[in-house]
């Protein structure tokens, strides 16, 4: 029977089929297999890499489609100019002025032509409305004189023109508009605290571990600039897509992180690097997730500092995000503060930096729980010092006392027997009675 069956393999070999018993493996089985010259290794499926919402440049990954409306973003001319790439900044701004220095020359030079002044510019005893105009190219330059107030002298207006002074009015009042607008988009692009936020550093990782028996999700965040971060303030975003009970889906639903938002420590004076801790109790989205759990979980967390700049007084926003690749669970931060003599230094090298430290594996909710439910007297008793048993000998108390105290006492006893002698009595106290209990 098995040499019917080899013959049957051959055959089926020789003629080109492929045999019954070996079956082509899918392709992603076969990416994930690993071969070595010993023996063959299948790796578990790596996760899928998951796209950001928030790049850890602060960039939100976010693309509005579709918009119909686009009337709305002319009703806020301003802001859409500021919010416009350089190279379309510089091109407007250099348009707008040319389009204004052609459109009122086109006026002097149509001024000019009504009035007859190209034509009769050279006869003796003839008024021009403008002075040394006599064609389309001096109005032009006319028009830029006028408007930038450059005032070569060449070219001036006549007051035997009253057209001309009436447009020499519209010009400086809508040049100075134009003026203002331009200017003022420029500036304001130019002052824009976006490039404070590029000063401003968050932690490549996260990491969870326990402090104070609590277990705890941190970050580091720090100022390059001695120039401070004024009113800075902290907050995150868990950002995951949920179901709810009555089936909705709900994709990068948004769920606020307390970081001290009820104790005040969300408000940061951010002159050295500080790390971020946010406590996982009931109230945290991490209350019931270990480590098993957090491996398949696909989540995202956004963090947001907020302040003015000192120098400038401008409110400035700079961001980050944590995938749930990038939060290491048991692992804790390098610190990178050192005293040295007559200052504090910061040694950003170590900044990114963290190592492992022994934390459970299990979620908070259960870690609280074996803590609450465990042995913690004995705990007590080794981190706390054994209590002494106070004793009260006379003899070992007589021995400590002062020589001149026990004379004096001796003394006393003595003086105390001759009264009782005299009185028919001897009346003796008990010797240490204040030293004894109640």
């Amino acid at each position: 029977m098995a040499g019917d069956s080899r013959v049957l393999m051959d055959h089926n070999m020789e003629i080109g089929v492929t045999p019954a018993q070996v079956k082509k493996l899918p392709k992603h089985l076969r990416e994930a297999q690993i071969s070595t010259e010993r023996t063959h290794l299948i790796s578990d499926p790596a996760k899928k890499p998951r796209q950001r919402y928030v790049q850890k440049d602060g960039k939100c990954n976010v693309h509005h489609g579709n918009v119909q409306e686009t009337y709305r973003y002319l009703s806020d001319l301003f802001t859409t100019l500021v919010d416009l790439r350089w190279r379309l900044s510089l091109f407007i701004f250099t348009l707008v002025y040319v389009v204004n220095w052609l459109f009122f020359g086109f006026l002097w030079w149509l001024i000019a032509l009504i009035r007859g002044d190209l034509v009769h510019a050279d006869e003796e005893g003839w008024t021009p409305c403008v002075e040394n105009l006599n064609s389309f190219v001096s109005a032009f330059l006319f028009s830029i004189e006028t408007e930038t107030t450059i005032g070569y002298g060449y070219r001036v207006i006549t007051e035997k023109c009253p057209e001309g002074i009436i447009l020499l009015l519209v010009q400086a009042i809508l040049g100075s508009i134009v003026n203002a607008m331009m200017v003022g988009c420029m500036f304001v692009k130019i002052s824009q605290p976006k490039n404070r936020a590029e000063t401003l550093m968050f932690s490549h990782n996260a990491v969870i571990s326990v402090r104070d028996n609590k277990m705890c999700l941190m970050f580091r965040v720090g100022d390059l600039r001695n120039s401070h971060i004024v009113e800075a303030s902290i907050r995150a975003k868990l950002i995951r897509s949920q179901q709810t009970k009555e089936g909705e889906f709900i994709p990068l639903n948004q769920t606020d992180i307390n970081i001290g938002f009820d104790t005040g420590d969300d408000r940061l004076f951010l002159v050295s690097p500080l790390i971020i801790s946010h406590e996982i109790n009931e109230k945290s989205p991490f209350w019931e997730m270990s480590l098993a759990q957090m491996e398949k979980e696909e989540f995202e967390i956004v963090v947001i500092l907020e302040g003015m700049v000192e120098a400038t007084g401008m409110t400035c926003q700079a961001r980050s995000s944590y995938l749930d690749t990038e939060v290491l669970w048991g692992h804790r931060f390098t610190p990178v503060l050192s005293l040295e003599k007559g200052f504090y230094e910061v040694d950003y090298n170590n900044f990114h930096d963290v190592y492992e430290t022994n934390t459970p594996t299990c979620s908070a909710k259960e870690m609280a729980a074996k803590l609450r439910d465990g042995p913690l007297l004995p705990q007590l008793s080794l981190l706390s010092p054994e209590p002494k048993m106070h004793t009260f000998d006379p003899l070992n108390r007589l021995s400590k006392q002062d020589p001149l105290s026990q004379d004096d006492e001796k003394e006393e006893r003595d003086s105390l027997g001759d009264r009782g002698e005299t009185n028919g009595s001897a009346l003796e106290e008990p010797p240490f009675a204040d030293g004894l209990p109640d």
